[in-house]
């Protein structure tokens, strides 16, 4: 427990350095994390570590900083995206008028509802991203996160083959949500 309450103190540590003291914000830019007024500094009695997890070392050189999908309507991908980043272990991490972030360790991954988009569906079958893959914990929370998926705007992807779509050794649900996102998550 001791050990715990150091790591916390640690990652609080982390993450007041990291703070950009112009704008209270990270020093990547971009919008103010969650429920945070532009340019106010962050009250340090709201510093929630698991809510902004910020590993010891910093990011290997080619690592994923950041995803960013182009959605037709913020409110439906929110319930879609949310319950399945939330559900993978992502916290929320920025929340603007056209737009939500999740992160987990260094990388996030941005929703946002761009007027500058030209298409009001995403087509996997394009030029482009075809499917995000997630690590999962093992078989039976790839079970139990393709059955929750149903009733958080998902649907079960080569339900005939599931979970062996991928092959005989690789456990997997696929997943697609009304907007068109494919995602993989795979049994580790």
């Amino acid at each position: 427990m001791a050990e715990t309450q150091a790591e916390n103190d640690t990652a609080v540590g982390q993450l007041e350095e990291t703070a950009d003291p112009e704008s209270g914000g990270p020093e990547s830019g971009g919008p103010e994390p969650a429920g945070q007024e532009p340019g106010s500094p962050e009250p340090a009695s709201s510093y929630q570590p698991a809510a902004w997890p910020v590993p010891a070392e910093p990011p290997a050189t080619g690592a994923i900083h950041h995803i960013e999908l182009w959605v037709p309507n913020l409110d439906k991908a929110i319930v879609s995206w949310g319950w399945l980043l939330t559900a993978l272990g992502y916290r929320m991490f920025q929340d603007w008028p056209g737009g939500r972030s999740w992160q987990s360790g260094h990388a996030y991954i941005v929703v946002e509802q761009s007027p500058a988009r030209t298409a009001s569906r995403h087509d996997r079958c394009r030029p482009g991203l075809n499917h995000l893959a997630f690590h999962v914990s093992g078989r039976d929370t790839v079970d139990q996160l393709a059955a929750e998926a149903l009733q958080h705007g998902w649907r079960l992807m080569f339900a005939d083959q599931h979970p062996f779509a991928g092959g005989p050794q690789h456990y997997a649900a696929y997943l697609e949500n009304s907007d068109g996102y494919e995602v993989e998550l795979v049994a580790d």
